[in-house]
């Protein structure tokens, strides 16, 4: 399966990450680990914590998840998310999906994800994810997608989708 890239709904294009995406994608993470910052720490140790998280996220997707695909979502060409994707041989794997504060609860999350459920579709292969059990927002919208949990493992619980049979 070659990706999920190209023109979606609402004005969103997914396209390949770059290395000149690389400060937006640090920012995104600052952005989205709020709990990070918060903590009793003077900046430079809150800094040196967030760029040890975002250095061990990108080793362990590359690790678990060698042939995982990175897109950058955009807006009318501004850059306002990223979703990690593996596209493995049983099924299709969503790693990642954040936006930044601006471009949350309009859709574009809905958006896709259905886009990477058509994927799934295409070669009638599940698309699974994890949540954190207490993202009770998530679960309502992937629940509302045809995402049924699945099993808790460890600190997480595995929703899937299954396409429709023909």
């Amino acid at each position: 399966m070659s990706g999920i890239g190209g023109h979606l709904n609402d004005g969103l294009q997914l396209r390949p990450s770059r290395d000149s995406d690389n400060l937006f994608l640090e920012a995104l993470y600052r952005d989205i680990r709020q709990d990070l910052q918060l903590a009793l720490a003077d900046q430079d140790m809150i800094e040196a914590l967030l760029e040890m998280q975002v250095k061990a996220q990108a080793i362990g997707y590359g690790t678990a998840y060698p042939n995982a695909l990175y897109y950058i979502i955009e807006k009318q060409g501004e850059r306002i998310g990223r979703v990690t994707v593996d596209f493995g041989a049983n099924e299709v794997h969503i790693l990642d999906l954040a936006l930044i504060k601006g471009a949350r609860n309009k859709g574009y999350g809905a958006v896709v994800l259905k886009a990477v459920q058509s994927a799934g579709a295409q070669v009638m292969s599940p698309v699974s994810l994890s949540v954190d059990p207490f993202n009770v927002y998530a679960k309502q919208l992937y629940q509302q997608l045809g995402f049924r949990f699945e099993r808790l493992m460890g600190a997480v619980e595995r929703w899937v989708w299954y396409p429709q049979t023909p």
